[in-house]
Order: structure tokens, then C-alpha cells, then sequence
């Protein structure tokens, strides 16, 4: 700082002069001031700057090369000019007024934009602020005065909003972090999902990083509780999957035993029993479980081969069975058409009974038919012995000597009623011989029912 009293201070540049005009004063830089973050606390603004404006405005240099600045009606000796033209020496002296509103402005800017410690920058304009009243400057003086006295009384309500604003950053930060610390406990103590549950855990991880503003001493005990629950999930994962290994390798020894067994039937012709056998075979095998991945479908395809060896064996059989069951229904459609021809019972009983012996024999000779034929064939076979033995049974009946007995019995009890009534009517007792004749009657319908009976058979 220059000393009034010295007309031409040693460290004062202005004592040896560069030749040319005055430098112009810095210009503000353009755009908005930064305001406070959003959710920050309300802090009083800064006054706009003031440009310095016309030096002759605020100070001037006499005859005599003393140098005045003009504060508030009064002016103060700042220092003396003897390096050059009067209008040099106020362009020097308002060059160091702009450095000095520069410094000013500098820390109106960290206030503003809250980046550094607001109480650095009260400290830093509280020393300018001691020393503006002996500043070797010509300016607005009274007008950085206010804007440091602004700077001062505005920093704690700054330092004050960061601090709570940082506090706010902490609450939340700390609230996501427990948050994500007791997902992945819960997920460490119960989830399955393998796949889905290690992504999450790293997803979390990914979160936490990004995570800040919470203290050493709570971000690692929040990380414990966070690695704790991580590693239970890997150690339960890892057990799961051991446990997986071994259950797929006892799979793959059992599957080993029923490709052996499936080897050992693939050549056998009991194709019934066999197939049946196989079904077995394969229910076992899938209640085996999955083999190792590298060798499950290498022991499916030797398994599978063994079938299709027994398989195709018995669908060659089958085809040629097939072939011969169909010639035999056709047989037997050819002989079904000759006996319904040739068996008729109600011309001759025993030549119809001959027939159907005969093609009984032959039938039986013949074979099996295909399934869905056998119905419809022994259904026609059937009617033809119904109707050979209705024609016995009809001829039974018509020789049956109970039946005659019973008809001869009701026309006696029908001829002793008639009798019985006669002699009453006799005896002159009318009303009864009525009633017997009556009874009579009844008998005699039932031995004429009896009698029409056998002649119908």
C-alpha cells in the first residue's frame, strides 16, 4: 500500500512509467450472477458492482503532483505523481482501484456460487475493509466499502446455509445408503433368485458409489452391514450351487445305470412286456434330475438310441402283424358272408347246426383281426349262434312235457269246476254253481293260453 506521505514510494510502479495509454479497466464478465443451490437457505444479496467510471469523478492530481481521492464531499492525499502526464497518473491510480474491485468481485463470486469457505472470504474482506481507508486508489471507494461490508455480513448466513444444506446432503445420502443396506440384508438372508439377486447386488453397489456427503465413521458402518449381507448371499449361493453339483453328479451315475439297462432290453422281442419296461426306464429317468450340463444331453442321446433300436424292431413286428391281421378280418368278412347264407335254422335245425360248427372252426383258424374290427365281426358271429340257438330253444319248448302237463292240468281243474257246478244247480243252489262256473271259465282260458302257447312254439 502506498504511504501518503512519501511523494515517490520505491515500490510504486507509477515512479517508472510505460510509455503508451492507459490500460483499460477490466471489464464485469457477462452473464447472471450465480445464485445460491437449490434447497440452500436465503442469504441477503450482494450490491451489484459499481464500475469505476470517470477517474476525474473521484480524484485528481494537482501542480504540485499530489494526488487526491474524492470520498463523500471531502477529499484525502493518497500518494504523489511525478512519472508522467496528469492523465496518466489517474489512469494508474484507477488501474489499481479496478484490482482492488477485481479481488472484491472475486470473492462476491465464491460467495455467490458457495464454493470455497465463506469464512476465508469474510476474513479476506474484512483485511481489505482495514485497509481501503489508506488504499493508494481512485474510484468509487465509499461503493466497494458497502460491497465488502456486504461480503462480511453475508458470510455467516452463507457459511451457515452450506453448513445446513451439507447436513441435508448427509440426512439424505444416509437414509438411501441404510435403505440400500437393508435391501441387500434382506435379499443376503432370503432370496433364491440367484441370478436376479446377484445383479441387484451389484446394481447396488454401482448406487452406493455414487452416494456422497455421508461421514467416514457412518459410511463404514453402513458398508459393513452392505458386505455382511453380500457375503451371506455368496457364501448360500455358493452352497446352493455345491449342492447342485453334487445332486448332478449323482444324476449323472443314475442315468449311467438305465442307459445300461435300456442297452440290455434294446434287443428283446417280448415287445409287450419290454414296452411296458421302457415306460418304466423313462419315468426314472426323469426323476433322476439334470446331469452336469456338459454331459446331460451326450447321456439323453445313448439313452434315446437304446429305445429307438427296441422301438423300431417292434414296429417292423407290428407292420408285418398288421399285414396279417388285416388278410385274416378279410377272411373272416368272406366266411361271415357264407354262413349268414348258408345257417338257416328255421328250415333245418340240424343242417344249421352243422354249418355253425363248421364255421366256428374255421373262424377260431383263422386268427386275430386289426382292433378296430373286432367289434363289428364278433358282433356278426354272435347274431348268427343267437340265431341257431333261439331255434333250439323254440324247439325245446314246443317238446317240453312239463309245459303239456301244465295245460292238460288246467282243462282237468276246469272240467272238475263245470262238474262241481252242475251238481249244485242240481241241488238247487244256483248262486254257487254260478260262482264255480265262474272259476271254471278262468281255468279253462288259462289251459286254452297254455295249449296256444306250445302250438305257437
Amino acid at each position: 500500500m502506498t504511504n501518503p506521505t512519501d511523494p515517490t514510494p520505491a515500490s510504486d510502479p507509477a515512479a517508472v512509467p510505460r510509455p503508451g495509454p492507459p490500460k483499460p479497466r477490466p471489464m464485469p464478465k457477462p452473464g447472471p450472477r450465480p445464485g445460491p443451490r437449490p434447497g440452500a437457505a436465503e442469504v441477503h444479496p450482494l450490491p451489484t458492482p459499481v464500475p469505476c467510471g470517470d477517474p476525474h469523478e473521484f480524484g485528481r492530481i494537482d501542480s504540485d503532483g499530489v494526488v487526491w481521492l474524492k470520498v463523500g464531499g471531502s477529499e484525502r492525499q493518497i500518494g504523489s505523481w511525478q512519472a508522467g502526464s496528469v492523465e496518466d497518473g489517474l489512469a494508474h491510480f484507477s488501474r489499481k482501484f479496478d484490482d482492488l474491485a477485481t479481488e472484491v468481485e472475486i470473492l462476491e463470486e465464491r460467495l455467490a456460487a458457495r464454493s470455497g469457505d465463506p469464512r476465508k472470504a469474510q476474513a479476506a474482506a474484512r483485511h481489505l475493509l482495514e485497509t481501503l481507508p489508506t488504499a493508494a486508489v481512485i474510484g468509487d471507494v465509499n461503493a466497494l466499502e458497502q460491497r465488502l461490508t456486504a461480503i462480511v455480513g453475508s458470510a455467516d448466513e452463507v457459511a451457515d446455509s452450506i453448513k445446513a444444506e451439507r447436513e441435508q446432503v448427509r440426512a439424505t445420502a444416509i437414509a438411501r445408503k441404510e435403505e440400500l443396506a437393508a435391501e441387500a440384508e434382506q435379499i443376503g438372508a432370503e432370496s433364491t433368485q440367484w441370478k436376479v439377486a446377484g445383479d441387484r447386488l451389484r446394481a447396488i453397489l454401482d448406487e452406493w458409489k455414487t452416494i456422497k456427503g455421508v461421514d467416514r465413521k457412518t459410511d463404514d458402518t453402513l458398508w459393513k452391514r452392505y458386505a455382511k449381507a453380500r457375503d451371506a448371499f455368496n457364501r448360500r449361493r455358493g452352497a446352493h450351487f455345491a449342492e447342485l453339483d453334487r445332486e448332478r453328479a449323482g444324476a449323472k451315475a443314475r442315468k449311467e445305470e438305465l442307459i445300461l439297462r435300456a442297452e440290455e432290453l434294446s434287443g428283446s422281442t417280448d415287445w409287450g412286456p419290454t414296452s411296458a419296461r421302457f415306460r418304466e426306464l423313462l419315468t426314472e429317468w426323469k426323476a433322476a434330475g439334470r446331469a452336469p450340463r456338459d454331459s446331460d444331453d451326450a447321456l439323453w442321446q445313448r439313452f434315446k438310441a437304446a429305445q429307438d433300436v427296441f422301438f423300431s424292431a417292434r414296429n417292423a413286428a407290428s407292420s408285418e402283424r398288421d399285414s396279417e391281421f388285416a388278410a385274416n378280418a378279410a377272411a373272416k368278412v368272406s366266411l361271415l358272408d357264407h354262413a349268414e347264407r348258408a345257417i338257416d335254422p328255421s328250415a333245418d335245425l340240424d343242417a344249421a347246426r352243422r354249418e355253425l360248427r363248421s364255421f366256428r372252426e374255421q373262424w377260431d383258424e383263422i386268427g386275430k383281426v386289426p382292433r378296430d374290427q373286432m367289434g363289428s365281426l364278433e358282433g356278426r358271429a354272435r347274431a348268427l349262434e343267437k340265431r341257431v340257438r333261439d331255434a333250439e330253444d323254440a324247439q325245446w319248448q314246443r317238446t317240453d312235457p312239463e309245459a303239456q302237463a301244465r295245460a292238460a292240468q288246467f282243462a282237468d281243474r276246469a272240467a272238475q269246476l263245470e262238474d262241481q257246478a252242475r251238481k249244485a244247480e242240481e241241488r238247487g243252489k244256483a248262486k254257487d254253481a254260478a260262482k264255480l262256473r265262474e272259476q271254471a271259465a278262468q281255468w279253462k282260458e288259462w289251459a286254452d293260453a297254455a295249449a296256444s302257447a306250445i302250438a305257437d312254439r
